[in-house]
């Protein structure tokens, strides 16, 4: 009896199916109430508002923080249908260091350190982190399971990439910073501060706050700003291709009608 509940349980929280109607429920539920708790959390920073209904906001955030909290220990429970975590202890730890549960864990967290620790005043400052439940929406979304599955696939490619982008930026700053710290030595005191620079370059953005007045300055900034144009494509392309690669293997039987065929023995080219 207690299996077939938590079997039943597991296949609403763990494994949703659209034709399931109660997983469905259960994912609309969950959904919506972490919509609500960001909307929550953003008017809670307009100190009229707060002031006004901070009551309700907190009734809001203790009834959140239930019904998050019993998903969590529901999750918990009935991991161990999966053969992976079939194990009653040692599963269950290795479940619950899965990077979902980590994520699920960090959004009620903030909540219950102050109760625990209330002479610790920083640990009040951990109910900023209220609004990592954003990520709880990568279980409910497959558009954030596919960037998730696209960037584990291509994180080599954009570790290289950013790796050059670094560097880049690291060799800019030094020559920047020799070329204009006696022109603008408020500006350029060192290189860790001309950094700021370069990643404003790079990025194309220039804000204006900071920027070369030597002649020698405004030319590595021109050849800066050109090469950020390019290299900083990088990673777009890299994910483009992973996006690409993704949704083919999703849908193979599209690729295959897409196939080109041979003019001449009329069979597929791949």
């Amino acid at each position: 009896m207690i299996y077939k509940i938590k079997l039943r349980l597991y296949q609403i929280l763990e494994r949703p199916d659209i034709r399931d109607r109660a997983s469905q429920i259960v994912d609309g539920i969950i959904w919506t109430l972490i919509a609500l708790n960001l909307i929550s959390f953003t008017l809670e920073t307009v100190e009229p508002i707060w002031q006004q209904y901070r009551q309700y906001f907190l009734i809001f955030e203790r009834f959140s923080i239930a019904v998050f909290t019993v998903e969590y220990i529901l999750r918990v429970w009935i991991c161990t249908v999966n053969p992976d975590y079939k194990y009653p202890v040692w599963g269950r730890l290795r479940f619950m260091l899965t990077p979902l549960m980590i994520i699920d864990l960090i959004a009620i967290l903030p909540f219950y350190l102050p109760l625990l620790f209330p002479d610790l005043r920083f640990l009040r400052s951990l109910r900023l982190f209220r609004f990592f439940r954003i990520l709880k929406l990568s279980r409910y979304s497959s558009s954030l399971r596919t960037l998730g599955r696209v960037i584990h696939s291509k994180k080599e490619e954009l570790i290289v990439s950013f790796f050059v982008l670094f560097i880049l930026l690291f060799c800019a700053s030094s020559l920047i910073y020799f070329a204009e710290h006696e022109a603008q030595a408020e500006a350029f005191p060192n290189i860790p501060m001309s950094m700021w620079w370069g990643v404003i370059t790079l990025t194309t953005v220039g804000y204006g706050d900071v920027y070369p007045v030597t002649l020698i300055g405004k030319f590595l900034g021109a050849i800066l700003a050109v090469m950020g144009i390019g290299l900083f494509a990088l990673p777009a392309g890299i994910l483009a291709s992973g996006f690409s690669e993704e949704l083919q293997a999703k849908h193979p039987m599209k690729r295959k009608r897409t196939s080109k065929f041979c003019p001449h023995c009329g069979k597929p080219i791949h």
